[in-house]
């Protein structure tokens, strides 16, 4: 007997840094969101779309809840909250190296536990932690939140994720598939192009930099002979970061160039000419196209 088609929508969330990007990379096998070691790198809702049997599975990779100061802070988190009010089941991802239910998880908590959807709970980076703590720690948050299932994995290395996906895929209602077979994201490639070179700006730069720029791709060129021609804008908030991003002769923008250009190419298998620009903006954070852009509501 053939198994019903099944698809739905699974909000991925957590606070900032618990793998949430890791984990969804790893379960559609190729990178659709951006992932750092620095807190705060999402900040947008980014779809990413697997086939496990006969489920399509549409994970909603979000921005960290954490308690917002900024505009921009605000908009992340309503953002990762609409998310999960939109989805057919919640993944609640914990990074277990935390010691103990803090008042930030709480807070989390207790939303959680009044909503109504199905969710989950995910304990992640099991392979760093003692296996004597997690039972505890599981208690304590059945004790605060009611979850529908209990998991603990590792999404660097992998273990328990199979059985993270078997379960997501056999509790999501039964429909036709949302996507096109072949589809991985729903990011246009021009966005995920400006992400990647954010990404290495996270990656190689450091303290309050990275957080006060942005990355717009202004110009999309497909040539004849197949590669594509990108040219982006990297904008900052203050004209002191300038010499910061560009580096002593050009060193630091080259290599940050290199390394975004290298990664698009893969993700888009053709040639890619990459040529970054920086502008400085103060007010970017403040520039309500730019939260259309990302989805985001600007008066959050």
């Amino acid at each position: 007997m053939i198994e019903e088609k099944r698809a739905g929508f699974i909000a991925v969330i957590g606070s900032p840094n618990a793998g949430k990007s890791t984990l969804i990379n790893h379960f559609i096998g190729q990178k659709v969101t951006i992932v750092t070691r620095k807190v705060q790198t999402t900040r947008s809702v980014i779809r990413g779309i697997c086939i496990h049997k006969q489920s399509q599975l549409v994970f909603s990779d979000t921005p960290g809840i954490f308690e917002p100061k900024r505009r921009l802070d605000r908009a992340m988190v309503e953002a990762a909250w609409g998310s999960s009010s939109d989805a057919d089941i919640i993944l609640y991802l914990y990074d277990a190296q935390k010691s103990g239910i803090d008042n930030e998880t709480n807070k989390i908590l207790d939303e959680l536990g009044q909503s109504r959807k199905k969710k989950i709970l995910v304990l992640n980076k099991v392979d760093l932690v003692d296996n004597k703590t997690l039972l505890p720690l599981i208690k304590n948050f059945e004790a605060i939140c009611s979850f529908d299932a209990t998991f603990i994995i590792s999404a660097l290395t992998g273990e328990g994720s199979k059985e993270v996906l078997s379960y997501l895929a056999k509790n999501l209602p039964k429909g036709p598939w949302l996507y096109p077979e072949d589809e991985i994201t729903d990011l246009p490639a021009r966005l995920l192009a400006a992400e990647i070179t954010r990404e290495q700006i996270f990656m190689r730069l450091h303290q309050e930099l990275p957080y006060a720029t942005t990355v717009e791709t202004e110009e999309w060129t497909e040539r004849d002979d197949g590669a594509i021609v990108i040219n982006q804008i990297i904008y900052l908030k203050k004209a002191g970061h300038k010499k910061i991003v560009i580096g002593k002769n050009g060193s630091m923008i080259k290599m940050l160039g290199k390394a975004a250009r290298i990664e698009i190419e893969e993700i888009l298998e053709r040639p890619v000419h990459l040529f970054l620009f920086v502008k400085v903006r103060e007010k970017w954070m403040d520039d309500p196209d730019r939260y259309k852009i990302w989805g985001l509501n600007p008066n959050a």
